[in-house]
């Protein structure tokens, strides 16, 4: 982590006894952070506030999503938008979004934690996409909140803490294109059609 410049507003953040700085969603449990799952409360203040995702405060003009590659087909993201810079900061330094072969860990997770929004893939997708735009959507779905993001300004693509080469973009799409439309083929034909109102992270 020393290696990688902290923007101011990742510096006002709590710091956990690795040194890691909690993200402002983190929820926490007996005076321990939990980067996995989110707090109570904390999208519906975001949303309604709007505030960084990351680092909880104030957003201006433009807003950053930090999604999956799929978000760039069917422009929904699980979760709500950050500055960019704390966008960026989370590419780079977040274990699961910098690491490809990172896995998921569901050990002991918290059971008030909200659980995301949407259809999700458990897999690590190897790229983040950082998707900047001036607005977005909250849709409200039996289990939560989606976000339809608005027309991008830019698209950043990080792998393994760096800008992602086109290669490792494209292979990440067609890895999760071919899980989702598995899983939706089994379900039949509104499962297909419903593809793209779900996002995958």
């Amino acid at each position: 982590m020393t290696a990688l410049s902290w923007p101011e507003r990742i510096k006002a953040l709590p710091v956990d006894t690795r040194g890691f700085p909690v993200p402002w969603f983190a929820a926490w449990a007996d005076g321990k952070p939990d980067f996995r799952c989110v707090a109570a409360g904390k999208l519906e203040q975001a949303v309604r506030r709007s505030l960084c995702w990351v680092c909880g405060q104030p957003l201006g003009r433009f807003k950053t999503f930090v999604t999956g590659p799929l978000c760039a087909i069917n422009g929904v993201s699980a979760e709500p938008p950050s500055h960019k810079e704390c966008g960026e900061f989370s590419a780079k330094a977040c274990p699961f979004l910098s690491k490809p072969r990172m896995r998921r860990n569901e050990k002991d997770l918290l059971d008030s934690s909200p659980h995301p929004a949407g259809q999700m893939i458990d897999r690590n997708p190897g790229v983040a996409l950082l998707w900047t735009t001036l607005a977005y959507q909250a849709v409200p779905v039996a289990d939560g909140l989606l976000f339809r993001v608005g027309k991008p300004q830019t698209l950043q693509w990080f792998a393994e803490g760096r800008q992602a080469q086109r290669a490792e973009v494209l292979s990440s799409l067609e890895g999760g294109l071919s899980l989702l439309r598995a899983e939706a083929e089994q379900e039949g034909p509104p499962a297909l059609k419903e593809l793209e109102l779900f996002p995958v992270r």
